[in-house]
């Protein structure tokens, strides 16, 4: 077995264990194989995430920032290790971080209606409550299969720019 394989299929046990409910074990894991493969984005954000599920935000960040800072995250785990990023941030109290980190997330992938979620609960922490609101406004107009809000849809995108205008 190459370098390359064994580093594969030590990840895909590992993500294996943390899907099967074993975090703990995957959590190990991935430590470990993050140690041995410093600056392996992939590797990274895994480890990121088997902290994260575990409660263990603060431990998370640095892998998160190391799988950002790297290549070759698939753009699905970057939108993820952004969203893990930015969520963390703010479960952290670092409000401001996570308002620059999402927002910089969502202009990259403005079609993902969660990172426009957690960004306005970072923007509701950081005061700017018209953004908030305008922000999840924005999502339930865009994004709701209820049939009295797409009635007023046209409405509800209108105040979701200018919550102020009265008519």
């Amino acid at each position: 077995m190459t370098h390359q394989e064994d580093r594969d299929a030590r990840l895909a046990e590992a993500i294996a264990l943390r899907t099967g409910g074993q975090r703990e074990e995957a959590r190990e894991r991935l430590v470990a194989l993050a140690a041995e493969h410093p600056g392996d984005a992939p590797i990274a954000y895994q480890t990121a995430w088997a902290h994260d599920v575990l409660g263990l935000e603060a431990e998370a960040v640095p892998y998160y920032e190391s799988a950002l800072a790297g290549t070759g995250l698939a753009a699905d785990d970057r939108r993820g290790a952004l969203l893990g990023l930015g969520s963390t941030y703010r479960v952290l109290g670092r409000f401001e971080d996570s308002v620059a980190l999402l927002s910089g997330a969502v202009g990259e992938f403005p079609e993902d209606g969660s990172l426009r979620a957690f960004l306005a609960m970072a923007h509701y922490n950081t005061g700017r409550h018209h953004e908030a609101v305008g922000s999840l406004l924005g999502l339930l107009a865009a994004t709701s299969e209820d049939p009295w809000v797409r009635e007023y849809r046209g409405a509800i995108e209108h105040y979701a720019k200018d919550l102020d205008a009265l008519g």
